[in-house]
């Protein structure tokens, strides 16, 4: 029996947000772990060597390009990461010239971070990187696997992209 503080509201029967593990079906339950397993895995073997960059940068840069000229608060939104680890990637970026600070035409106390074309370039490298990791990775898969894989792309892209985040970002 649940307490009332166990209740959650839902607008349509996937929706999960507010939920925990236990409000779950057993099987969204065990598709959220081999999920959460399988992808830390993938993202671990393709992270090996982006050009020394890690992870958190790298995906940080990649927002710069995609999303910028940006604000660091809008960044650190983006990246689901704290104020203080954004400044910390931020001089990071900035220190090897992949991003360039101007100041925010709407607030003078303010700056704007945009990429610089070393820094499109370390994008591009990156991505292309992880892309022939992953290509190795699958390529040795049944082609009804490489079929199933892609038809699980678009729903994992809108979670990917999902406006909700973890109580507790870090990176």
């Amino acid at each position: 029996m649940r307490s009332p503080t166990d209740t959650i509201v839902q607008t349509h029967p996937n929706d999960t947000r507010g939920a925990t593990m236990t409000d779950l079906d057993p099987d969204r339950t065990e598709v959220a772990a081999r999920l959460a397993a399988a992808v830390g895995r993938i993202n671990r073997r393709a992270r090996t060597d982006s050009a020394s960059l890690g992870y958190g940068i790298v995906s940080a840069l990649a927002s710069i390009v995609q999303h910028g000229p940006l604000r660091p608060g809008d960044l650190s939104r983006i990246e689901v990461v704290t104020k203080p680890t954004m400044t910390r990637i931020l001089i990071e970026l900035e220190q090897r010239g992949f991003i360039a600070r101007d100041p925010d035409p709407r607030d003078g106390r303010a700056f704007m971070v945009s990429a610089t074309q070393a820094g499109m370039d370390a994008v591009d490298t990156a991505r292309s990187q992880r892309t022939g990791i992953v290509a190795e990775l699958i390529a040795d898969l049944s082609p009804d696997d490489v079929d199933a894989i892609a038809r699980a792309l678009d729903a994992l892209e809108r979670v990917a992209q999902s406006p909700t985040t973890p109580a507790t970002p870090a990176r």
